[in-house]
């Protein structure tokens, strides 16, 4: 064995040993772990558009879209998502992870600050690592942090605040209102990721920034959004929401979207008919939320933590990964593909539950009967 070999032997042994190694497994049983909200993969108006996308634009785009893989459907499909989400414009790319980090580099260089909410999501952080800017964490949710860290360098910086709306693995809110008082009170730029609540939140599924709470000239503030299509719109791609200047300086000096094949137009031509379905399903988000609420409380009387979630994902607290492992398995075997999340992803071991559209009240009473057996057994 060479010493590469060895020295990724006793890695591997040594995540195994702490019960963090991880391995690729099929979906299985109820799908509670998934981030297809609303259930749009598999629905039959998105099939037939993406069906019907291949008919019209073949499968791949064959370039970057500098080069030859620009298509019609991508600037037909960024004005219909602009639209929805109150934008000048927006920009198309390949997913989540490129359109966040490919932004902030972009934007960034060594003479920024960026203040990150310390559980952003990890393409935030590798895009200010990338960049070189100077990075400044601010504890989770905690805007008076954030306003101390912005009031000592009140002068001579560039400034960056970026956050999601609503955190992947906890579920939470940020507060929107004074993320946007700071941004203006130290003339920083404000990156807002809206990938986990798009189509479940605000008005038509447009996201946190679009809740009754926050009026429309808040959108003017905001300089970037960054919203994924691979969730609520059930297939993949992401946009940049911004003003045709900051489209037009991207599409010069974001090297994510530059030096990547365009994506396929066959699913852009699919997202026109995603995003007005997904708007018009009022009913199955305010079912989906009820049901997540019913979770909680359910979950939370059983003794569980499940942190201050105000969505569908719905993290429940584990003291250590092994007891993670050891419940994700027990309800996995009893038909709720529900995963374990553990550090690093995470600061604590947990089981993230997400809620789905097409989960019943009845399927949710089971998992909690099951649950209450299993903390039975566990007594």
């Amino acid at each position: 064995m060479s010493a590469f070999a060895d020295s990724l032997s006793q890695e591997l042994a040594k995540l195994q040993e702490k019960k963090l190694h991880r391995q690729l497994r099929l979906p299985h049983g109820l799908d509670l772990s998934s981030n297809d909200y609303l259930c749009l993969s598999q629905h039959p108006q998105v099939l037939q558009g993406l069906q019907e996308g291949i008919r019209l634009y073949g499968a791949g785009s064959g370039a970057s879209r500098l080069i030859r893989g620009h298509r019609d459907v991508f600037a037909e499909v960024e004005a219909c998502f602009a639209e929805w989400v109150g934008a000048e414009t927006s920009l198309l790319l390949a997913n989540g992870f490129a359109a966040n980090l490919g932004l902030i580099n972009a934007i960034a260089n060594p003479k920024t600050t960026v203040y990150t909410d310390r559980l952003n999501h990890a393409s935030i952080l590798d895009g200010i690592r990338l960049s070189r800017a100077k990075r400044k964490y601010y504890n989770h949710l905690d805007m008076q942090q954030l306003q101390r860290l912005c009031e000592k360098d009140a002068h001579g910086t560039a400034k960056i605040i970026v956050s999601e709306t609503t955190f992947s693995m906890d579920g939470d809110i940020p507060d929107l209102q004074e993320l946007l008082h700071l941004k203006q009170k130290y003339n920083a730029v404000l990156i807002l990721d809206e990938a986990h609540a798009l189509g479940v939140l605000g008005e038509k599924g447009a996201g946190v920034c679009h809740l009754p709470e926050y009026v429309k000239q808040d959108l003017a503030n905001i300089d970037f959004r960054v919203y994924t299509a691979g969730k609520s719109l059930g297939l993949e791609g992401a946009f940049v929401a911004c003003s045709q200047q900051a489209k037009d300086y991207l599409t010069n000096k974001m090297r994510t979207f530059i030096y990547s094949t365009a994506p396929m137009p066959c699913i852009a031509h699919a997202m026109l008919t995603a995003i007005p379905l997904l708007q018009s399903m009022q009913a199955e988000r305010e079912s989906l939320l009820q049901n997540a609420r019913f979770l909680v409380e359910s979950l939370q009387a059983m003794g569980y933590d499940t942190l201050d979630t105000q969505s569908q994902i719905i993290p429940v607290l584990l003291p250590d990964e092994a007891g993670a492992l050891r419940l994700s398995q027990y309800l996995q075997e009893r038909g709720f593909d529900i995963r374990a999340i553990r550090p690093p992803t995470v600061p604590q071991s947990r089981l993230r539950i997400s809620v789905n559209a097409g989960i019943q009240r009845q399927d949710l009473e089971n998992l909690l009967a099951h649950m209450r057996s299993y903390q039975a057994k566990a007594e």
